[in-house]
């Protein structure tokens, strides 16, 4: 776990105006098929740069995540281990905090939801949609590559993913019987009653 108070001052305030500016805390939707939930839910922190120096400084000071280089020359640094965000990342901004309304409110919501991340709760369909109704209100709105609606649709049909969901009534699902299966139950169905 992170030391915050061995971080000089100057050096953490520096780090952190730097991310005020150049920064990002995001949430990821994944699609998975196992059977524990149809999404596989993660935090990231970045940067991204075209002078690998100052992401070096966030690699040391922050003593965790990964520098890679794209294709066309920017550097990366970022952090999306859960154990690293909870005791590395968050205890440092919170410690050196952000002057702008903007990335205190985006940094807020990110301890939020690594807090119900922690907790397992993105697990069950009421987490993801608490998680949904967060990432809606950080990076204002931003583009994404899933909506809210393909999010939580998949927890009404998992297997299934591009089919509609699956009709209930009462609680009961309901579906066509084929074949013999429809003729058997016509056959053991009880007679009508009055009539003839």
């Amino acid at each position: 776990m992170l030391n915050v108070r061995e971080i000089p001052p100057n050096l953490g305030h520096y780090l952190a105006g730097f991310t005020d500016g150049e920064g990002s805390f995001n949430v990821s939707f994944r699609p998975r098929d196992d059977y524990k939930s149809p999404w596989k839910i993660s935090l990231c922190f970045n940067i991204s740069q075209r002078d690998p120096v100052i992401l070096a400084l966030f690699k040391r000071h922050l003593r965790c995540g990964t520098m890679r280089q794209r294709h066309d020359g920017v550097w990366y640094y970022e952090v999306n281990n859960l154990a690293a965000i909870v005791e590395n990342v968050i205890p440092f901004f919170e410690r050196f905090g952000f002057l702008s309304a903007k990335k205190k409110r985006d940094f807020s919501k990110f301890v939020q939801l690594a807090e119900l991340i922690r907790q397992g709760r993105h697990h069950r369909r009421e987490g993801v949609e608490e998680i949904v109704k967060i990432r809606r209100e950080m990076s204002d709105g931003g583009k994404r590559r899933y909506s809210d609606e393909e999010i939580l649709g998949r927890f009404k049909n998992p297997q299934r993913p591009y089919a509609g969901p699956v009709a209930e009534s009462h609680g009961m699902i309901w579906s066509d019987l084929h074949g013999d299966m429809q003729s058997a139950t016509e056959m053991s169905a009880p007679p009508p009653t009055g009539g003839k």
